[in-house]
């Protein structure tokens, strides 16, 4: 299954979970990352790490290794 951070700029798609036993995954939940919302990747850093991501009218820069547990 893929991944927030696979997505390429521009992409968007629908969250489909969250991986409950990542350390960060009650944190993404809790700034708005909720299983039906869709996302869409804006902006990516030089270095691919944060990354930026449109929810819900906002965009909010996490971490590839957060991303990985936003499951699309």
């Amino acid at each position: 299954m893929r991944t927030a951070a696979d997505l390429k700029k521009g992409e968007k798609a629908i969250i489909k979970d969250i991986d409950n036993s990542h350390p960060s995954s009650h944190r993404i939940m809790e700034i708005g990352f909720t299983p039906g919302q869709e996302i869409e990747l804006v902006s990516k850093s030089i270095f691919n790490d944060p990354i930026g991501i449109s929810i819900r009218g906002t965009i909010i820069a996490i971490r590839k290794n957060e991303a990985i547990c936003i499951r699309i």
